[in-house]
């Protein structure tokens, strides 16, 4: 009954708007981050409500617009904790409501405001990711000195690279959100992005996030070089300090610097996406010595006479050798997506070692992912973390194979605007953690509808 009650909602704001979408589908251009939406209707096709507020012009070089988002989860588990006697809930419905406006003043000054409301029915256990009744996601000011250089200070979403370390975590139903000031320089092929930022702790009820906690911040350097048309590379450097850190081998205060190397681009037909990290710091009276190596290859082929693409993800993420040392081992994906192995979301990036074959297609307006992931740990001496990097499963026996995740997405794109999507996956739980007493196969669905105007 909640659930058609949500898609009836959504239906509504769907009518309201998709036909005068339709008629400006050309100069709208949806982005993941909606500050860099592409709108521009021209004048003469201002005609309707939704064209008016869209885009208002201020003057020649200034305007101000609005738009947003509401996308409603169906989401499910059978053993969400690989063991049938837990007491868990099977369903439970999401609700994700965003609205913005940017004000763009001429070259020079743009201001950007978003709004959140994120509400969850039918689960228990609440994590942060799930609820934020009402809240502030995005709120800054960006000032462009010339066409190369420009200066950010406010709240923003943020993604560096592939997202593997820092993303918007768009997975969960809160994004994640940091205080900061960001320094960025720009030309035809170099992007250069120095800032200090603050995570925002989320609260559940209206406006009571916790900005400016200094328990945790994180400082950047990153530098993306386009060197040909088919050949780019990032090189980086991310100190972070959080206080009260819990890894398998204790809690401490972690103070930790990142250094990475991403190459990507293609080779003939073939798309690479390659990754270094080296890790190194001090996690209480433990040296930190960490490190991740990412390969990504992708192929294009013809399936049913469709384009598509096969591909391969595999991954070595260091964990700790031992918890009686004065090393920490562990890896720290520092901010990494929610759902980091599709929103099931019960591994993430720690102590492991993955396999990832994946084929993905596509039909007019439809889509299909399919997917199989095997994972091991990669030491014996750590244990299994989530995608938050908290600990998941302690390490308390010898065994290294976690299990099989088998998982597909079918897509429907009714337009520009509004998106479907359903996803399954299955999880048969390996020797650890059949030797952890967590034997049961674990089951996931999530049904996601999504309007965007």
């Amino acid at each position: 009954m909640k659930i058609s009650y949500e898609l009836l909602l959504l239906s509504c704001f769907s009518a309201f708007f998709v036909q005068a979408q339709e008629e400006v589908s050309s100069p709208l251009d949806f982005s993941l981050l909606r500050q860099n939406d592409v709108v521009n209707i021209p004048l003469d096709n201002k005609k309707g409500l939704y064209k008016n507020l869209k885009q208002i012009d201020l003057d020649y070089q200034s305007s101000l617009s609005f738009g947003g988002s509401y996308r409603v989860q169906s989401e499910g588990f059978i053993n969400e904790e690989f063991a049938s006697e837990e007491d868990q809930d099977d369903i439970w419905f999401l609700n994700r409501f965003q609205f913005h406006s940017h004000l763009k003043m001429g070259n020079k000054f743009e201001l950007f405001a978003e709004l959140n409301s994120s509400l969850i029915t039918s689960k228990q256990n609440l994590a942060p990711v799930d609820r934020d009744e009402l809240s502030f996601n995005q709120f800054f000011a960006r000032y462009r000195f010339d066409e190369h250089w420009n200066l950010l200070v406010g709240r923003q979403n943020l993604r560096l690279g592939s997202g593997r370390l820092l993303d918007v975590r768009e997975g969960p139903n809160v994004r994640l959100s940091f205080d900061m000031a960001q320094l960025q320089y720009q030309d035809a092929n170099t992007e250069v992005t120095t800032f200090y930022a603050i995570p925002v702790r989320v609260n559940q009820k209206v406006f009571d996030n916790e900005g400016l906690d200094f328990q945790e911040f994180v400082g950047t350097v990153y530098w993306t070089q386009r060197w040909n048309a088919t050949t780019s590379t990032d090189i980086y450097a991310l100190y972070k300090e959080e206080e009260a850190k819990t890894w398998d081998s204790g809690t401490a205060d972690d103070h930790r610097l990142s250094l990475g190397l991403r190459h990507f681009g293609q080779w003939n037909k073939l798309r690479y996406n390659n990754e270094f990290v080296f890790q190194t710091g001090r996690f209480g009276e433990q040296d930190i010595r960490a490190w991740t190596v990412s390969i990504n290859i992708e192929y294009p082929v013809h399936f049913l006479g469709k384009k598509s693409s096969i591909g391969l993800k595999t991954e070595a993420i260091s964990g700790d050798t031992s918890g009686t040392d004065d090393i920490l081992n562990t890896f720290d994906g520092l901010y990494p997506r929610g759902a980091y192995f599709g929103r099931v979301a019960r591994i993430g990036p720690a102590n492991l070692f993955d396999i990832h074959p994946y084929f993905d297609s596509s039909w007019g307006k439809f889509s299909f992912e399919f997917d199989y992931v095997a994972f091991w740990r990669l030491s014996r001496r750590d244990g299994v973390y989530g995608p938050p990097l908290n600990l998941q499963y302690p390490s308390i026996n010898e065994e290294q194979f976690i299990g099989h995740q088998i998982g597909s997405i079918l897509g429907f794109e009714i337009s520009n605007s509004i998106n479907l999507e359903l996803e399954g996956n299955v999880i048969f739980p390996g020797s650890f953690l059949n030797e952890s007493g967590l034997d049961n196969t674990l089951f996931h669905g999530v049904f996601t509808a999504e309007f965007k105007f």
